[in-house]
């Protein structure tokens, strides 16, 4: 079974020529120069669409599928998510990781679980880790290198430094 990744969205149709605007998800606006085919979901199935052309306008990207040659063949598209497959995914650098292989992960710290990684909060600062307790308390830890000992992806485990207290309250 294959495993998609969303990218981004279809927001808005760009000119007559069959461009749509899309909204960015990915880290990464360079990607969308380099794909081929991407998915869009129709209700809960993915179905295989070519890209044709990519334009970077001012702020934001548009895409040309093949046979979506003016405004009325993509106005179907309008609202749809764009999904990559495995195969299309961004290699990320040594010691980054995608929210979604953060996501579900066990914290420990000491030796101790703190919790699971129910969501990574993105600010312009530094991302931050919700981790929820077996008490359904939760938790925020900033993703930050220096607080971090390893991160096991294929196991779901992230091990955080032993030390000083993540805050002055911590018993």
């Amino acid at each position: 079974m294959n495993e998609y990744f969303l990218i981004a969205k279809i927001v808005s149709v760009v000119g007559k020529d069959g461009f749509v605007k899309i909204f960015s998800f990915s880290d990464f606006p360079e990607r969308f120069f380099d794909l081929k085919k991407v998915y869009l979901d129709f209700f809960g199935e993915k179905k295989i669409f070519f890209v044709d052309a990519v334009k970077q306008q001012k702020n934001f990207f548009a895409l040309k599928f093949k046979n979506f040659d003016n405004e009325n063949d993509v106005q179907m598209l309008l609202g749809k998510e764009v999904f990559v497959d495995e195969a299309d995914i961004v290699k990320l650098p040594e010691n980054h990781f995608f929210i979604h292989d953060l996501v579900g992960s066990k914290v420990y710290r000491n030796e101790k679980l703190l919790g699971t990684i129910k969501d990574v909060l993105t600010y312009p600062a530094n991302d931050v880790y919700l981790i929820e307790d077996k008490n359904g308390s939760e938790l925020l830890i900033p993703a930050l290198s220096g607080l971090i000992e390893r991160f096991d992806p294929k196991e779901k485990i992230l091990i955080l430094k032993p030390g000083n207290e993540l805050y002055d309250d911590e018993d």
